[in-house]
This record gives structure tokens, C-alpha cells and sequence, in this order.
């Protein structure tokens, strides 16, 4: 059995490559719709905005230099015994309402993160590599493009877990303000998606 699931791993992965133009835009569709049915209500609940508004309001007058040393700090911490921003951002109410998503998703999600204005992590069902996603796709091509803005990432095999993923990242809006606050995205299993 062990020796079946990397060779359907690998045809899966060789028939997504080989996907035509029209069938992967077929793919992104369907992530869309599930941002549209499942995940945009509840990744856009009080605690989300809430949590977004504060930390930009915190971090207003970070520099790109602070943004780049915490980012520095949390690489550090990610191999560290001692993790005190990692502790923070993992132990806040964000990252417990995004675990309990993320948990009743039932192996669909792989993980969920929350971005602020600058990019940094505000919230997160998992500890991620880094702390910055700034100059990342997930963010420059949601949060700097406004309120609709979705963004489906490319389907790869995770190494660590050799399960098919992709990455689905989408502008967070203030009900109130109406204007874009921050992003999210939702690693989908796509073995599990149907």
C-alpha cells in the first residue's frame, strides 16, 4: 500500500500539470465557489475583523525594517525551545476560532492563516514557516487588489505530509468601512476536495 499512494500522488500530479488552460480555470472555479460557501462567512466573523483592525492599528508604524527583524525573529523561534511571538500569535482568539474552522473542515483544510494590512500574521491554526507574507502572492495579489480579490495558488504535493495542496487566499473587508483590512488563506487537500 505504501508503494501505491506516491504513484497516485505522482499521476495525480502529472494530470494537473498536463490540465488544459480551460480545466484549470475549471479547478480554480471550484476552489472559488468553496471560498464562496464555506469559507468566506465564517473567516469573516467578528473575531477576524476584530483582530485584523487592532494588530494594523498596532503596527501602523512598523517600518519595513521592523516588518523584516520580527519576520527574522519568528524564523528563529520556529527551531527555538523559546517562542514568545510565536506563543503570542499562536495563543489568541484568532488562532482558536481558526483552529476550530480549520477542524470542522474534516482534513479538507490544512491550514489557515490571517494577514494584516502589512502582510504580518495575525492569526493561525498552525505555526507557519514565517511570520511576513508581504511579499508573497497570497498577499500582494489579494490585499493590494482589492475587496473580490481571489487568489487560487498552484496545486503541489506537500513533502512533509505527501498529500495534493493548493492554496486559496482572499481579501478580508470591514463590514462597517467597507474597505479592505487584510487576507486569508486556506490550504484545501485537494485529495479530500469532491
Amino acid at each position: 500500500m505504501s508503494r501505491i499512494r506516491p504513484l497516485l500522488i505522482a499521476t495525480a500530479l502529472s494530470l494537473f500539470a498536463a490540465l488544459p488552460a480551460h480545466a484549470e480555470g475549471k479547478v480554480e472555479d471550484l476552489l472559488a465557489k468553496l471560498v464562496e460557501s464555506k469559507l468566506r462567512a465564517p473567516l469573516s466573523d467578528a473575531v477576524v475583523i476584530e483582530a485584523i483592525k487592532a494588530q494594523n492599528v498596532a503596527h501602523a508604524s512598523l517600518t519595513q525594517a521592523d516588518v523584516d527583524r520580527l519576520d527574522k525573529q519568528w524564523r528563529a523561534e520556529t527551531k527555538a525551545a523559546d517562542k514568545p511571538l510565536i506563543k503570542k500569535v499562536m495563543g489568541n482568539s484568532l488562532s482558536a476560532h481558526l483552529a476550530k474552522v480549520k477542524n470542522e473542515g474534516k482534513g479538507l483544510y490544512t491550514e489557515i492563516f490571517v494577514m494584516d494590512d502589512k502582510g504580518l500574521n495575525v492569526g493561525q491554526s498552525d505555526i507557519t514557516s514565517d511570520y511576513w507574507q508581504g511579499d508573497e502572492a497570497k498577499w500582494q495579489k489579494t490585499y493590494s487588489v482589492g475587496p473580490a480579490a481571489i487568489f487560487v495558488d498552484k496545486i503541489e504535493k506537500d513533502e512533509s505530509t505527501q498529500m495534493l495542496q493548493s492554496q486559496v487566499s482572499f481579501t478580508i473587508v470591514d463590514p462597517a468601512s467597507k474597505k479592505v483590512i487584510g487576507a486569508v488563506t486556506v490550504g484545501i487537500n485537494v485529495d479530500e476536495l469532491q
